[in-house]
C-alpha cells in the first residue's frame, strides 16, 4: 500500500511539473511586447544580427528564422544556421502560437513535442525590417533584420531597450554572415 502511495504521490509531482512548465511566464519581468502587432507582417526570413548564446545555436554562424503560416493557424518556425567546426548547415523546425491575443507579440515556440519557452517581440520598426526578440527569462535575446546587417542607430535603440529590461548586452555574440 505504501509503495503505491508513494508511487502515486511522485506521478502527481511529475504532472504538476510537467503543467507549471507548460504554463510558466513566457516575458521577462520588466519586458513588453509589442502592442498592435501584425502577425503577416512578420511572416518570412530574419536574419540573426546578434543573440545570447545558448546550447542549441552555440558555434553557429549564418542564423536564420524564417516563419509561415501553417493550415491550422499555427506559426512555422524554421531555424538554420552553419555549424563552424563540423563545416555543415543545422536546421530545427518547430511551431509557435500566440500565449494571447495575436494583436500581442506574446508568442510560445516549441522545437520538442508539448515544451514551451517564451518568444516576445519587444520592439519592432513600421516596416517590420528589424526586430529585438525576447524569450522568456533575460537568458534569450535576439537582434533580428531582414537583411544581413542592421543600421546603427536601430542597433543602439535596441541595445538600449534590452539593458532597460536587464540583459547583458556585452554578452550578445554577433553573427557573422558570409
Amino acid at each position: 500500500m505504501k509503495k503505491r502511495y508513494v508511487a502515486g504521490t511522485l506521478a502527481l509531482v511529475g504532472v504538476g511539473l510537467l503543467l507549471n512548465s507548460c504554463a510558466s511566464k513566457t516575458i521577462p519581468e520588466k519586458a513588453v511586447a509589442v502592442q498592435n502587432f501584425d502577425k503577416e507582417k512578420y511572416l518570412g526570413k530574419w536574419y540573426e544580427i546578434a543573440r545570447l548564446d545558448f546550447k542549441f545555436e552555440k558555434g553557429l554562424n549564418n542564423t536564420t528564422a524564417e516563419y509561415s503560416l501553417k493550415d491550422n493557424g499555427m506559426i512555422k518556425v524554421v531555424n538554420r544556421g552553419y555549424n563552424l567546426k563540423k563545416e555543415k548547415w543545422q536546421e530545427s523546425t518547430g511551431k509557435a502560437k500566440f500565449v494571447g491575443d495575436e494583436n500581442v507579440a506574446m508568442l510560445k515556440v516549441s522545437f520538442f513535442g508539448p515544451f514551451y519557452a517564451g518568444y516576445n517581440v519587444l520592439a519592432i520598426d513600421m516596416d517590420y525590417k528589424y526586430a529585438l526578440v525576447s524569450g522568456d527569462s533575460l537568458k534569450y535575446l535576439w537582434i533580428l533584420s531582414r537583411e544581413k546587417s542592421i543600421p546603427l542607430e536601430i542597433t543602439a535603440e535596441y541595445l538600449q531597450i534590452a539593458k532597460e529590461i536587464g540583459y547583458q548586452t556585452d554578452d550578445l555574440v554577433w553573427v557573422q554572415h558570409t
